[in-house]
Formats: C-alpha cells, sequence, structure tokens
C-alpha cells in the first residue's frame, strides 16, 4: 500500500530511512533526528569541499529525498571552500550538532566515518573512487576500511 499515493516519493522515503536506520545502527544511536542531522551536516561539508562537477555527481547517485537536503542552501561560486583542512571539517560537524536540540556531544570524526561508510555502500563503486581523489587527503584518511558485503547501490 502506497504511503503518499506516489510510488517514486514512498521508494524515497523508503531509501531515506532506510539509510537513516543504518546510520542509526552504525553510530549506536537511537534518535532517527539525530542521524537525519549528521547526514546532513557531513554531506553538506562534502559537497562544499568537492568541485561543483564532482558534487553534482555525488548529489545524483543519491536518494531523492536526501538529495534534497544535500542541495539546500549550495551556492556553487566559490567551491570548493579555501580551508580543505580535517580540523576545519570536524569543527563545522560539530557546529551544526551544536545549532540542533540534541544535547549529547557527538565524536565528529565517528561520525563523518559512519556517514563515509554509508556512502561506500550506496552509491557506486566508480562514485565513490571519484568522491576519495576529490577530497581533500586530510579528509580521506577518515573514509573507512572498504568492508566485504554486497553493495547497494542507488
Amino acid at each position: 500500500m502506497s504511503t503518499t499515493g506516489l510510488p517514486v516519493f514512498d521508494e524515497t522515503l523508503h531509501l531515506t530511512n532506510t539509510w537513516l536506520k543504518e546510520l542509526m545502527a552504525k553510530m549506536n544511536w537511537s534518535d532517527r533526528h539525530r542521524a537525519y542531522l549528521a547526514l546532513r551536516i557531513v554531506l553538506q561539508g562534502i559537497r562544499d569541499h568537492l568541485p561543483v562537477d564532482h558534487a553534482a555527481k555525488l548529489g545524483s547517485q543519491l536518494p531523492m529525498l536526501v538529495r534534497g537536503f544535500y542541495y539546500e542552501g549550495w551556492h556553487p561560486a566559490h567551491k570548493p571552500i579555501k580551508d580543505r583542512s580535517q580540523t576545519y571539517f570536524l569543527d563545522a560537524v560539530t557546529a551544526g550538532f551544536r545549532a540542533s536540540p540534541t544535547d549529547e556531544p557527538i565524536d565528529p570524526a565517528a561520525v563523518v566515518r559512519a556517514v563515509f561508510g554509508l556512502l561506500e555502500q550506496h552509491i557506486s563503486a566508480g562514485v565513490v573512487e571519484n568522491l576519495k581523489r576529490a577530497l581533500p587527503r586530510s579528509l580521506r584518511r577518515l573514509w573507512p576500511e572498504p568492508q566485504s558485503g554486497v553493495r547497494t547501490a542507488v
């Protein structure tokens, strides 16, 4: 039975919920809103660290709903951002959580690794490799080691 009356919307809701549940499991969280924040904050941070063409290729691999908050507020002029350090990136993740109603502290590096792992699992291997090459070396170090298993690329 359709939730929204449109199969394309039902599918993106299902895929987005799957991604959030997987992220919650990776982080051992029970709060879906916290997982949403993590996914949004890290994806937008990645987006802003990529050249525009790489950011668009990554966006094309995301479920429609995730793609919406990935592009939310994006201004591609002057991208990638100039400060491409790991410290800057992790500080932005921490700040994103500080701006939310979530009071629990986070480990920003663990959050980034979990989102990177989610991308590794769900987007095509070619886009993953291009993404890794396009990211600053300091951020590539946060990418988890590949795990054996089935990829569920969108």
